[in-house]
């Protein structure tokens, strides 16, 4: 067994060969480059910057958020706080009370994530015109092959 592979065992990697990348991606391991990838597809998920953008604005009860987020199934948004609260994004907190009440609120490590992810939406809005104008001019050369 190679060390990667021990390593790969070791940590329940599951993948060992990742390709080297250059440029600014140059300076992460493998290892820095698999959780990267595992962190982007969490954050990058739409219903989880839905939920961020939601507890952005205020902490919330589970019915409060399926209420603000169009579309979302119950089962989804559930699946959704628990990658959210267990990679330490967004807390859980139960109350005592009769009757019982939950409410979520973005962590620290939550709230550092919005302030950087505010700007590619930002860019996302401003660019909108120009990316579907090219998105539409794409796909009538497709449909025409």
């Amino acid at each position: 067994m190679s060390n990667d592979e021990g390593r790969a065992a070791s940590t329940g990697a599951s993948r060992v060969n990742v390709l080297r990348l250059s440029g600014p991606c140059e300076r992460w391991d493998e290892w820095d480059a698999d959780f990267i990838r595992e962190i982007l597809d969490l954050v990058g998920d739409k219903w989880s910057m839905l939920v961020i953008g939601a507890l952005a604005v205020r902490d919330a009860r589970y019915s409060d958020l399926d209420t603000e987020i169009p579309a979302i199934s119950r089962r989804m948004l559930t699946l959704t706080l628990k990658r959210l609260q267990r990679s330490g994004l967004v807390d859980r907190t139960a109350y005592a009370e009769v009757p019982p009440r939950v409410e979520y609120s973005l962590t620290g490590l939550g709230s550092s994530l919005l302030s950087a992810i505010e700007p590619l939406a930002a860019w996302s809005a401003e660019q909108r015109t120009e990316i579907r104008r090219h998105q539409d001019a794409y796909d009538s050369g497709v449909a025409s092959t």
